[in-house]
Formats: structure tokens, C-alpha cells, sequence
């Protein structure tokens, strides 16, 4: 009986600091739209002010992670975390539940992101957004273009293939577009496979649907995936792109859609 009410309460716990997180990383993101990113304008130089712009996201990412981590909401670990540590990557992760954006950009000083118009337009996200450089999808004959151009020029690009979260029970479903990134630019990937034990935060599901237990995120960094062995058999046929795109697509569906538990081990 007991155990019974020690588990009540636990749960309880859960569900009241995964509010309170949420509710901090609005907090949070309302100041740091309306306070700290204005006064990055101050800085003339616009790279300074883009490394300052995109230095400050990922502290606030990583203070976020902690503060659910210390209210025993979840555990977490990175795999390969060493091989993030290096400038112009195109990233390229699946997308199980909606902690895993925030969990991998806190791991990423650099990191550049493909955004939303509305979310380029929001008055409380587009300071943010313009100060940390990061590529709109407005311009859809020239986002692929500005996705090469920040990569070459140094940015780590982060993009999720599947465009949204994963949809649990049913097979992952990628769009082409990071592979024709990779493959118009020439750009090596680097894949980070992501999963979580028990499964929350799903797409569609309620918050305060808590796990049975708190929950755990694991994040693998995978060895670059070469570009060159998918161009070579494309060849330099009319369709050599589309064919080199839609075998990086499947490579990836098939790397990341594996049956496997992750470690429990928190971080």
C-alpha cells in the first residue's frame, strides 16, 4: 500500500515538473526575445553577433535539459558527443519526441536551423531568429542553396528529414529534402539516432500524459556517412540527383528506424 502511494506520488512529481519546465522554457523564451537577444543588435559585427546569438540558445537549451534533469523528470546520455564538437555539419537526426530538439542543440555552439516563416515572423521568435542567422523556409527555390551556403561556411545545420515528430506505430516517413541538401552540396552526414524509454512526448500527445516511470533519452551520434558512394552510383545521368537522394532517403529510414532499447544509465 505503501509502494502503491510512494508510486502516486512520484507520478505526481512528474507531472507537476514537467509543467513547471514547460512553463520556464516560456518564461525563459519571452525574455530572451524581448530582453537579452535586442541588446545582441548593440554588436556591429554581424558574424560576433551570430556566434553570440547562437552561443546564447545553446545555454539556454542546456540550462533547460538540467532543470528538468534535477527535478527527476528525465535521465539522458550522449553517444559519440565528440564528434559534434566540429564546424560545418549537416546533422541529420530522427525525431521521436519533442525534447530531442532541445536535448541535441544543447550539445551545439554553432548550430544553425531551417525555421518556419511563422516562427521567422513571430514578434517574440524573430530577434532570436535574425540574430542567429538561421535559414528560413519561406524561399522554397532557394532553401536548399542557403542550407549548402551555411553549412560551407562553417555553421553545423540540424535538420530533422522526417519534418515533424515521428508518429508512434507507424513506419518513418523522410522527405527528401536533407537528402538533396547532401547531395546538391556534396555535404558529408552526420546522423544522430535518437530514442526515448518509455516513449512521451510524442506527436499529438498531451503533456501531462507522463510516463509510468521518468523517462530516458538516449542520443547516438553515428560515424559520417560519405556523400561520395551515392554520387558515384547516381552517375552523371539527368536523374543522377533525384536517384543519389532517394538512396540517401532509404539509407537513412533504414538507419534510423531499428528496433532497440536504449541504455537506462542517466546522465
Amino acid at each position: 500500500m505503501a509502494e502503491r502511494g510512494s508510486g502516486r506520488l512520484n507520478h505526481a512529481w512528474r507531472v507537476f515538473g514537467t509543467g513547471l519546465s514547460f512553463a520556464v522554457f516560456g518564461i525563459g523564451g519571452l525574455l530572451l526575445g524581448g530582453v537579452l537577444f535586442p541588446l545582441l543588435f548593440l554588436v556591429r559585427n554581424p558574424v560576433r553577433r551570430r556566434t553570440l546569438a547562437r552561443r546564447l540558445v545553446q545555454l539556454s537549451f542546456a540550462s533547460h535539459v538540467g532543470l528538468m534533469h534535477r527535478l527527476g523528470v528525465m535521465t539522458y546520455e550522449i553517444r559519440g558527443a565528440e564528434r559534434l564538437q566540429r564546424n560545418g555539419l549537416l546533422i541529420l537526426a530522427n525525431h521521436p519526441t519533442l525534447i530531442d530538439v532541445v536535448l541535441l542543440i544543447a550539445q551545439l555552439p554553432n548550430a544553425d536551423c531551417v525555421v518556419k516563416r511563422a516562427v521567422a515572423c513571430n514578434p517574440f521568435m524573430c530577434g532570436p531568429v535574425r540574430a542567429a542567422g538561421y535559414v528560413s523556409n519561406d524561399d522554397g527555390a532557394g532553401l536548399i542553396d542557403d542550407c549548402i551556403a551555411a553549412v560551407k561556411a562553417g555553421g553545423t545545420l540540424v535538420i530533422f528529414p522526417e519534418g515533424t515528430r515521428t508518429v508512434p506505430g507507424q513506419p518513418l516517413r523522410l522527405q527528401r529534402g536533407a537528402a538533396n541538401i547532401a547531395v546538391r552540396g556534396g555535404l558529408d552526414i552526420t546522423p544522430v539516432r535518437i530514442t526515448c524509454t518509455p516513449l512521451t512526448l510524442t506527436k499529438g500527445q498531451k503533456w501531462y500524459r507522463v510516463p509510468s516511470r521518468r523517462f530516458h533519452v538516449q542520443l547516438e551520434v553515428g560515424e559520417d556517412l560519405p556523400i561520395a558512394p551515392f554520387l558515384a552510383v547516381a552517375g552523371d545521368t539527368p536523374r543522377g540527383d533525384a536517384l543519389a537522394a532517394r538512396r540517401v532517403t532509404d539509407h537513412l529510414a533504414h538507419y534510423f528506424d531499428f528496433a532497440g532499447e536504449p541504455s537506462r544509465a542517466g546522465t
